[in-house]
């Protein structure tokens, strides 16, 4: 029995829209390379994808997997799918061939498929041969987003491992506010909530954590170092934490000492604009609606020089080297929000003028009515 984290009529729907949308495109088959597509249609659950592999949809259903030997049982044993290819590993392999012989296989020659060419695990260099073997044997076109649209609105099934994840977040950040004291290691604290979340229950999530103190708290992306926390400092945090790789994140400051009265005017700032923001995560408004509010709110409490220029993403199913999924939030998206889309909303404040950061962020679920928050960041200020 293939180990699977849905039922199979759930890939079944997921099946039939993705075979729907094809339809719409024009588009006999479609050919993946994303792990995250690949995960979502059939369950298959692999790192692997950090070497070549490929997927096929058939409009008629069928479905083909090409990886390696290293693969071979565990996309047997994690997917749905029946008819799984291996490409050898050699000095002169050329897997692209071994995905055109598939293809030929499933009567694609001369007929007009979809690539998923924004693929972490396509590379420059393995696309160019994807496109050699390709060439004169079918027609491609650009499917990047046919699957990634579809993986918007999430199931309800989906939406319980969101919160699964929303709940773990809760549960590291309560670690990270008992750890972060003077003279602790930013790297041991770090452990201690990677340690939380996975007595919980968790899965390692697709991207490391940014934290920093000192001169790294205004820092947006992780980085190397052994840093120790100060008498007076203002770590900031950025986990996330991911059940059957879905993924929920937050964002927040931890400061130790006294709390400086900039501080505090930064965080009653954040505290309003992502208050906003989910406020304006309702049916039927746009993410650029979403930046709209977080820039006005920002704007108005004297902080438009130190926002950013994007204030969130949205969230899912991810694998490395990120948990960050599209679309972005920021000025003009025109995707529309619908019910069982998952955001996570960051308001980052890092105001060069006086060398101060603050941020706010948090996971939630798009509802009917006012969202869902699947965790929780104190709207005060944290201080040990």
């Amino acid at each position: 029995m293939p180990l699977l984290h849905f039922s199979r009529n759930e890939f079944d729907r997921r099946l039939a829209e993705a075979r729907a949308a094809m339809e719409r495109e024009g588009l006999d088959g479609l050919v993946l390379f994303r792990q995250d597509s690949m995960y979502y249609l059939t369950g298959y659950d692999t790192s692997g994808y950090s070497m070549f592999q490929g997927m096929y949809l058939g409009a008629d259903g069928a479905l083909a997997l090409l990886t390696r030997s290293a693969d071979r049982i565990q996309s047997r044993e994690t997917s749905i799918v029946e008819d799984i290819r291996i490409w050898q590993d050699r000095e002169d392999a050329l897997p692209g061939d071994d995905l055109r012989d598939m293809l030929e296989d499933h009567g694609c020659r001369g007929r007009r498929l979809g690539v998923e060419y924004h693929a972490y695990g396509l590379t420059g260099q393995r696309a160019k041969m994807v496109d050699t073997a390709l060439d004169g044997f079918c027609r491609t076109v650009d499917a990047s987003d046919l699957v990634r649209l579809l993986r918007l609105v999430k199931s309800e099934a989906e939406l319980a491992y969101v919160r699964k994840a929303g709940s773990l977040c809760d549960r590291i950040l309560d670690v990270s506010i008992e750890r972060t004291v003077p003279g602790a290691s930013v790297k041991a604290v770090y452990g201690a909530m990677m340690q939380a979340l996975m007595e919980g229950g968790g899965d390692p999530t697709a991207g490391r954590w940014p934290m920093g103190a000192g001169e790294a708290a205004v820092f947006c992306r992780y980085h190397t170092g052994d840093e120790t926390v100060a008498e007076q400092d203002q770590v900031v945090f950025e986990p996330a934490a991911a059940y059957r790789h879905y993924h929920a994140a937050m964002m927040y400051n931890i400061l130790t000492g006294t709390p400086d009265h900039r501080h505090v005017t930064m965080n009653r700032a954040c505290a309003d604009a992502i208050d906003a923001c989910l406020e304006t995560l309702r049916p039927g408004r746009t993410v650029g609606d979403v930046f709209d509010a977080h820039a006005r709110t920002l704007g108005e409490a004297g902080f438009g020089h130190a926002r950013l220029a994007a204030c969130g993403y949205t969230m899912g199913a991810m694998y490395p080297p990120t948990w960050m999924d599209w679309p972005m939030v920021w000025a003009g998206n025109p995707q529309v929000l619908e019910p069982g889309m998952v955001f996570f909303l960051h308001m980052i404040l890092l105001d060069d003028t006086t060398g101060l950061s603050m941020c706010i962020g948090e996971t939630a679920i798009v509802t009917r009515g006012a969202c869902e928050r699947v965790n929780h960041i104190p709207r005060e200020p944290i201080v040990n």
